[in-house]
């Protein structure tokens, strides 16, 4: 009767895809305890540390003794409470957009934001490592959707130049994409909607609190636009959970009125809403803790040069290229021996033969501790000519 299901497993196994969850226990924004020891967290997309926050966790609290500890229901039924319009406010002043409109998770605001928007008889252009929940978004919409080399522009132009016949253009990508740390090239981007009369659809998933002095994609270019959707998350730099799309008025009506995965989802929790607005207050008043990660950032970018792995200081992301899927699984296995954990990304996740380590710093870690890091990624066996 499952045949089918145990076959994959035993495919998945033999070629060191197969997957399962590790139980962490967290103790710190940047350690863990695993199997009675403890480890330092270096795959993490808690960017800015604020897990732990102090503030951050009062106003989750704080929250929770006001409202309870569940939303009870849809936001169109009984779930909403006074702290959604304070969060929905704040998102939408940070991303400067008229309005915003919260989802249960990043990866429904995506599903919930594009199956709405976009309609059969419409187009969209993908980029190719685009995040699964965009990838997703866009097949459920049941639109045509064209795939466009990783930020090749000429390439977009030339597809959108011969999509006069469809009915509305979309572009849909990654403000900074989560497996490589590159930043998408939103003014050209933007000019290109502009020019073909297409809507723009960028997750700031990696972008909010990490680029544009927290505030994104958008504003790290100055290119705020009313032709720019923005959608993202709570739960990397903010340190919570929950998605929201932030856009004009016209564009969140419509999605509330329309995206399912919104009307038919029960809202998120007051301790969620309350954390996240806790971790946009910490942003807004302490910019201090948005310029330590840009320091350690910096920091580990001139590091992995001297060791002549390639590298960026445009983002806390820093792809670390293995090869194999084995030795990737290896390289993991000899970074936790030596007490780090980094995880091994393999695919479907990265193009075949690009296993990688996703190594990521936050404000959190100290010089030492990314000092220590360096150390261990001297020994293990990196493609340094990639």
């Amino acid at each position: 009767m499952f045949n089918r299901y145990s076959e994959a497993l035993v495919k998945r196994q033999e070629e060191s895809q197969f997957r399962s969850p590790r139980t962490y226990t967290p103790i710190d924004a940047t350690h863990v305890m695993y199997e009675g020891s403890t480890y330092l967290m270096m795959a993490s997309n808690n960017y800015l540390g604020l897990t732990h926050h102090p503030h951050v966790k009062d106003r989750a609290l704080q929250a929770i003794q006001q409202y309870g500890t569940g939303s009870g229901g849809a936001r169109l039924t009984s779930g909403s409470f006074p702290l959604f319009q304070e969060l929905e406010t704040r998102l939408a002043q940070w991303k400067d957009c008229e309005k915003a409109l919260t989802f249960t998770a990043g990866f429904m605001a995506n599903l919930g934001t594009i199956s709405a928007l976009v309609h059969k008889g419409d187009i969209i252009f993908s980029d190719e490592l685009n995040h699964a929940s965009l990838i997703d978004g866009c097949r459920l919409s049941g639109a045509k959707v064209q795939v466009y080399p990783h930020k090749d522009l000429a390439g977009l132009e030339s597809s959108l130049s011969q999509s006069k016949h469809y009915g509305m253009r979309f572009i849909i990508t990654d403000g900074v994409f989560s497996m490589d740390g590159d930043i998408a090239p939103l003014p050209e981007l933007l000019e290109l909607a502009e020019r073909y009369d297409a809507l723009l659809i960028v997750d700031d998933a990696h972008a909010t609190g990490v680029i544009g002095e927290g505030r994104g994609t958008a504003h790290h270019f100055h290119c705020e636009n009313p032709r720019i959707i923005i959608t993202g998350t709570m739960s990397k730099a903010l340190g919570s959970i929950g998605g929201y799309v932030c856009g004009s008025q016209t564009i969140i009506d419509y999605i509330i009125n329309h995206s399912r995965p919104f009307i038919f989802a029960t809202a998120l929790s007051p301790a969620d809403i309350g954390a996240s607005i806790g971790a946009l207050e910490v942003l807004a008043e302490n910019p201090s803790v948005y310029q330590k990660l840009r320091s350690n950032t910096e920091y580990m970018h001139n590091a992995l040069q001297s060791l002549g792995i390639p590298s960026s200081d445009d983002t806390p992301i820093f792809p670390i290229i293995i090869g194999s899927n084995e030795d990737t699984v290896e390289a993991s296995r000899l970074c936790e021996r030596e007490g780090i954990i980094l995880s091994g990304i393999r695919p479907p996740t990265v193009p075949v033969n690009t296993g990688r380590l996703r190594l990521t710093v936050t404000a959190a870690h100290t010089e030492e501790e990314l000092q220590r890091v360096i150390q261990v990624l001297h020994t293990l066996p990196i493609q340094k000519n990639l």
